[in-house]
Parts: C-alpha cells; sequence; structure tokens
C-alpha cells in the first residue's frame, strides 16, 4: 500500500472520530467533563483534527507520488494530531492535564506544515 493511499484512509478515519467526537461534545451533559471548559476544550481538538484529517485527504488525492520530504512532513501529521487532540481530549475528561503531550503534538504539526512548505518550494513537477 503507498503513502498516499494510507493518507486517504487514515485522513478519513480522522475525519469520522473528529464527527463522533463533535457529537459527545455537543450531547454529553456538562457534569461529565473533567472541567468546566471541557465541552471547548474538546471543540477545539475536534476543529484540529478534522482540519488535519482534511489535509492528509488533500495531500492523499494530490501527490500520488509524494517526494521523501512531502512523505515525511504527511506522515507527522498523524502522530501530531494524535497527541495533540488526545491530550486535550483526555484533559477535557479527566481534568488533568498531561505535561507536554499536547505541546509536542502540536509541535510535530506546525513542523509538518514547515517540512511540507520546503517540500512544495523544492518540487520540480
Amino acid at each position: 500500500m503507498n503513502i498516499a493511499r494510507i493518507w486517504r484512509l487514515l485522513g478519513a478515519w480522522m475525519a469520522a472520530a473528529a464527527v463522533v467526537m463533535g457529537a459527545v461534545a455537543a450531547h454529553l451533559p456538562a457534569e461529565r467533563f473533567g472541567l468546566p471548559e471541557g465541552r471547548d476544550i474538546v471543540r477545539e481538538a475536534v476543529q484540529m483534527q478534522m482540519w488535519h484529517a482534511l489535509a492528509l485527504l488533500a495531500l492523499g488525492v494530490g501527490l500520488r507520488k509524494p517526494s521523501r520530504v512531502q512523505a515525511l512532513a504527511g506522515s507527522m501529521m498523524l502522530p501530531g494530531t494524535a497527541l495533540f487532540c488526545g491530550a486535550l481530549y483526555a484533559t477535557a475528561f479527566s481534568g488533568h492535564h498531561f505535561g507536554a503531550v499536547a505541546p509536542t503534538g502540536g509541535s510535530l504539526l506546525i513542523l509538518s506544515w514547515v517540512v511540507l512548505g520546503v517540500g512544495f518550494l523544492f518540487d520540480h513537477d
């Protein structure tokens, strides 16, 4: 299975999970969140997850044969999203912060976009 197909697959699954978490945020009683602002935290995570799901889908459709740099960038989005959004979801429901997990995931996401830009800068298509 090539990387573009994997991105399409994972992007679709990430989008489906974001819709599920959006429904949870909309319908779960406020007292089920670990923090008073838990619902808002989940909504922020859903938004970030959906944007990166769409980015993976776009990369999978648009870059059938990505360069190594582009492949690295796209491949960084999944763990970045999992770490960032996962930490936000866990915080929203438990009320506990998990150290540097969210910042690490966010840094991976930022870096993935920078690396993707570099990959496009040197793309010879």
